[in-house]
């Protein structure tokens, strides 16, 4: 498979459709998860920390030249690595204003997600979201 990254939203809803089960969906996940590019250990400090998840997860937005954002992240479960692979295909490479205007459950829902996650996974993934809109609403403050 080629860079997770390369798959768009709608192929990856496509895939959770061929794959059925969600066991299986849960393996694909975790297909993606191991995908997606480490963090720096130096980049794996407090001020990137996202709160609410079980598992530890860091996330940061880095300006590209085109006023998107590269989204890295990472975390220390691999089933969380897969929905931070999920967050980076819809939000990554998108300026701050379509990252606030999308709010993901459309996508959420396609998936099944918001109805096979366990609580306290649901409640890590909209921490994740949550910091991602912050991000991008931070970013649309300093620019004014």
């Amino acid at each position: 498979m080629a860079n997770f990254l390369d798959t768009t939203v709608d192929e990856l809803v496509e895939n959770f459709e061929i794959l059925g089960d969600w066991e299986e969906r849960f393996a694909y996940l975790i297909e993606l998860g191991k995908k997606l590019p480490p963090l720096n250990e130096s980049e794996m400090v407090e001020d990137n920390r996202v709160h609410g998840c079980q598992a530890a997860v860091w996330l940061k937005m880095l300006p590209a030249s085109d006023s998107t954002f590269d989204i890295h992240a990472d975390s220390d479960a691999f089933i969380v690595k897969g929905l931070i692979a999920v967050l980076l295909m819809i939000y990554n490479g998108k300026t701050a204003e379509q990252i606030l205007t999308d709010d993901g459950t459309e996508t959420f829902a396609k998936l099944g997600l918001d109805r096979h996650l366990s609580p306290t996974r649901r409640n890590g993934l909209h921490s994740m979201l949550s910091r991602i809109k912050a991000l991008a609403a931070e970013s649309v403050v300093q620019t004014v």
